[in-house]
C-alpha cells in the first residue's frame, strides 16, 4: 500500500503486517475457490435423483453464506473481546477442518451440512478487516479495505483456475485436501508471523453513561444503518445476474462459453484495477462528502447495465463489463471504510461482522431475486432489473442525505478535516 499525497507515512511494522495479511487472505480465499466452480460436477455424480441434484447445486453455495450471515456478528463480538488475530486463526482452522472432512465425504446431505458448518465456524474476512483496522492509520482505512478485497478477488480467480487443473489430473478429493493444507499453512503463518494488534484505545462513544461497555446495537446508529442498506442494495444489484449470466450470454449473443468466462473475468479485473485508486480518491473524506459521489457511481452503473441489456453486440457487452468492474471498485470497499470509521474503535469486530452478515444476506437475496425475475419475465430482461436496483440505491443515498442533513452525526462528519 503506497503512501498517497497528504497521507501520513505508514509504519514499516504495519506495512509488513498488512502485506502478510494480504498474502494470507489471497491464499486462503484462493484455496476455498479451488472447489467453488466444480461443486455441481461433484454433486451430480453423488446425487440419486435430478431433484436432489437441483436442490444441492443451490444449497452448496447458499449454505456457507447462511452460516456466515447467522454467526458473523457473534464472532465479531468475540474478536472485540479476545483479539481479532485469534479469530482469524480460528476461522482458518475451521476452513481447514471442514475442507478435510469434505474431501472424504460422499453423502450429499452430509456435504450440505458441512458447507453450512463451514460458513458458521469460519468467517475469515471480517476479523481480517478488523485486525487491519487495528494496525493501520485511520486515514489509510479505505485503502486497507480495497487492498483486502483485491486479495479476495485475485485469490478467487487464481483458485478456480488451479482447482480446474487439479480436477483435470486427479479426483475432487484432492482439491479439498489441498485446500485444507493451504488453510492450515495460513493459520500457522498468521499465528507465527502476524504481530498482535493493539487493543482498542480510542474513546468509546458516550451511550447513556455506559461508555466503557461495547454497544451491541452500534450498527443501528446513524450513519451505519443507512450505509448498510446502501451496501446491501449495491451488492444485490451485482448478484442478480449470478445464476443466469452464462445462459444470458449464450442465448443473446450465441457465443462460446469462453466468451462468457471472459466477460465474468473482466468484471473482476476491472474491480482489481480500480479499487486502490478509488480508495486513494476517497481517502480522508467524511461520509457526507463521499455519498454524493457514490450516488454518481451508482447512477453510472445503472446506465451501463441498462445498455448491456439492450445491446446485441458482444464487443459492447464485453467493454461494458470491464467498465462496470472499474466502477464497482468505488462501492463496497469505500462504504465498508465509512462504516468502520463510524463504528469507533471498540466496536470494529462486531460492526464489521454485521457488514459481512449483511453482504451474505444481500448476496443470497440477489441470487434468489435474480432467479425469480428470470422465471417471471424471461432471461432477456434480467439487466433491466439490475439497472432498476442501482437506481434504487441512488434513491436510498438521496433519502439518507436528506434524512441526516443537519443531524449531529452529519455535522461532525462535515467538520472533520479531510
Amino acid at each position: 500500500m503506497s503512501t498517497a499525497a497528504g497521507a501520513p507515512t505508514a509504519d514499516p511494522g504495519s506495512e509488513r503486517a498488512i502485506r502478510l495479511l494480504f498474502a494470507i487472505q489471497l491464499i486462503s480465499m484462493g484455496a476455498m475457490e479451488m472447489s467453488g466452480p466444480f461443486w455441481p460436477v461433484h454433486l451430480r455424480a453423488l446425487s440419486a435423483s435430478e431433484g436432489l441434484f437441483a436442490f444441492a447445486a443451490v444449497a452448496v453455495y447458499v449454505g456457507p453464506m447462511l452460516g456466515i450471515m447467522l454467526t458473523s456478528a457473534f464472532w465479531g463480538r468475540m474478536g472485540d473481546r479476545h483479539g481479532h488475530k485469534l479469530m482469524m486463526i480460528r476461522a482458518l482452522m475451521g476452513l481447514a477442518l471442514t475442507q478435510l472432512a469434505l474431501a472424504f465425504c460422499a453423502d450429499v446431505w452430509a456435504i450440505l451440512v458441512l458447507r453450512f458448518v463451514q460458513g458458521a465456524c469460519a468467517g475469515f474476512i471480517a476479523p481480517a478487516q478488523a485486525y487491519g483496522v487495528a494496525v493501520v492509520s485511520p486515514l489509510r482505512r479505505a485503502r486497507l479495505f480495497a487492498f483486502l478485497q483485491v486479495s479476495t478477488n485475485v485469490g478467487s480467480l487464481t483458485g478456480a483456475t488451479v482447482g480446474g487443473l487439479i480436477l483435470d489430473k486427479a479426483s475432487f478429493l484432492w482439491i479439498n485436501a489441498a485446500a485444507a493444507l493451504l488453510c492450515t499453512l495460513c493459520a500457522t503463518g498468521a499465528w507465527l508471523m502476524l504481530p498482535a494488534a493493539a487493543s482498542p484505545t480510542g474513546p468509546a462513544p458516550a451511550m447513556g453513561g455506559a461508555a466503557s461497555e461495547p454497544d451491541p446495537h452500534a450498527w443501528r446508529r446513524a450513519p451505519i444503518f443507512g450505509l448498510l442498506v446502501i451496501t446491501g442494495l449495491l451488492l444485490m444489484s451485482r448478484m442478480l445476474t449470478q445464476t443466469s449470466f452464462s445462459l444470458y450470454v449464450r442465448s443473446v449473443f450465441g457465443v462460446d462459453n469462453w466468451v462468457a468466462g471472459l466477460c465474468y473475468g473482466l468484471l473482476a479485473l476491472g474491480f482489481v484495477a480500480s479499487a486502490s485508486r478509488w480508495a486513494r480518491h476517497f481517502e480522508g473524506k467524511a461520509w457526507p462528502q463521499v455519498l454524493p459521489r457514490i450516488a454518481v457511481v451508482s447512477a453510472a452503473c445503472a446506465v451501463l447495465t441498462a445498455v448491456a441489456g439492450f445491446t446485441h453486440m458482444i464487443t459492447v457487452f464485453v467493454a461494458i463489463h470491464f467498465a462496470w468492474g472499474l466502477l464497482l471498485g468505488a462501492t463496497t470497499p469505500v462504504l465498508t471504510s465509512l462504516i468502520s470509521t463510524a463504528a469507533g474503535s471498540r466496536h470494529q469486530g462486531h460492526v464489521l461482522g454485521v457488514v459481512q452478515g449483511t453482504n451474505q444476506f444481500a448476496s443470497i437475496t440477489g441470487i434468489a431475486l435474480g432467479m425469480g425475475f428470470t422465471q417471471l419475465t424471461g432471461l432477456e430482461h434480467i439487466y433491466a432489473f439490475v439497472a432498476l436496483f442501482y437506481a434504487m440505491a441512488v434513491l436510498a443515498i438521496v433519502a439518507m442525505r436528506r434524512r441526516t442533513a443537519g443531524t449531529p452525526a452529519a455535522t461532525s462528519a462535515k467538520q472533520r478535516p479531510s
